[in-house]
């Protein structure tokens, strides 16, 4: 397994993961035919299943694994749009397999299990799992379940690129903040005069604000010692 290829989305719980690229192809909209599904199914029964309800649905470019072994390398060398696994009555060792490729890759996946429990459940959604399914797997559900994936995977990336933007937009304004403080106090500005300084010196650099604020707090951290 490539370390190096594992993106930075780490769940709280049990595992942290070692940063490197997400996959990069984006999601429809929705349930399209040309998506590209990986079905994960050690079972040929269940696997049947799937494939025959991705294939009566309409969806053609379907890639089928019989083991999860060497899984995270699959998935990169596939690029999925969606990932479908089913995975019986998993052990605690194979959930949390399985809750590493949910955080390591972002894309919608459907886990299909016989049975589970609270805790489980949480624990997988925590883990970036779209959908949780429990039994009930008929080739007449594969497309409503694969619809219902997709739309909660871009519901919750929408939710997670807000959290993201709101924390770097804070992180920056700190960053500025104390920028024109060290201005204020340096140069006997008031803090209109400093944010003015701050911004003329951005734009004549050809960069962002908080970049030129990071510079003088670090330059000014380096002259104090």
């Amino acid at each position: 397994m490539r370390a190096a290829r594992f993106p930075a989305y780490c769940a709280a719980h049990n595992q942290t993961l070692l940063r490197g690229p997400a996959l990069s192809k984006p999601i429809s909209e929705s349930a399209d035919t040309t998506l590209k599904i990986l079905v994960i199914d050690e079972t040929p029964i269940r696997r049947a299943i799937l494939e025959a309800g991705l294939r009566e649905a309409g969806f053609s470019n379907v890639t089928m694994l019989a083991t999860s072994t060497g899984l995270i390398d699959h998935i990169y060398k596939l690029d999925p749009d969606v990932i479908l696994m089913d995975l019986d009555n998993p052990s605690r060792d194979v959930l949390e397999q399985m809750f590493q490729v949910s955080r390591a890759v972002r894309r919608p996946i459907a886990m299909f299990v016989e049975t589970s429990d609270k805790v489980t459940i949480e624990a997988a959604i925590d883990a970036g799992v779209s959908a949780y399914i429990v039994d009930g797997l008929k080739k007449e559900r594969v497309r409503p379940i694969l619809e219902m994936t997709i739309s909660r995977f871009r519901a919750f990336d929408r939710l997670r690129t807000e959290l993201e933007e709101t924390k770097s937009a804070l992180k920056d304004r700190k960053v500025i903040e104390k920028a024109k403080g060290i201005l204020m106090k340096s140069r006997g500005l008031d803090e209109e005069a400093a944010y003015a300084l701050l911004r003329k010196t951005a734009m004549g650099q050809g960069k962002r604000l908080a970049e030129v604020a990071e510079g003088l707090i670090s330059t000014f951290d380096l002259l104090k010692e």
